[in-house]
């Protein structure tokens, strides 16, 4: 059985490297991205079968990313991987098209773990948001719903 695809997207370098160092032996890391306009074309050029999103990202957030990746219809799977701890936040991301949602505090525990699931079509989210539903209409979720309403990460 082939490995899991993973592209990594996060504007620090020192964490992708890391991250490229903790998943290197399961998963084939084919590549890394420090801005959500080069996640969006990698995904469509190399067809992961997972993204790992940062949340606050340059040129397109993680959210207009995810957003693109799901309107493109490609078969990657996105999981966000950041440091919001926000239930609005792990609404808006889901709302986007993520299938997971990790924060940076528990990347160790959970990272690993949510890739296989997200690439067995599962959804992995927080266990502290575990009882509430992903798509929780907030004001976070309801400029996600409209592509001409802008990210609140880029908003005035």
């Amino acid at each position: 059985m082939a490995p899991i695809s993973v592209l990594l997207a996060d504007d620090n370098d020192e964490l992708l490297a890391e991250i490229r160092q903790l998943l290197g032996d399961e998963f084939e890391i084919i590549g890394t991205v420090t801005n959500g306009q080069d996640a969006v074309e990698a995904v469509l050029r190399f067809d992961p079968d997972v993204v790992v999103l940062d949340m606050a990202m340059p040129i397109l957030d993680g959210i207009q990313a995810a957003s693109r990746i799901r309107e493109s219809n490609a078969r990657t799977k996105t999981l966000f991987l950041t440091i919001q701890e926000n239930v609005e936040y792990v609404s808006a991301a889901f709302a986007a098209g993520a299938s997971g949602y990790v924060t940076k505090r528990s990347l160790l525990s959970d990272l690993a773990r949510a890739i296989r699931e997200v690439a067995e079509g599962h959804t992995f989210s927080p266990h502290r948001f575990a009882d509430r539903p992903p798509f929780v209409p907030t004001p976070a979720t309801l400029w996600v719903s409209s592509l001409k309403q802008p990210s609140p990460l880029t908003a005035p």
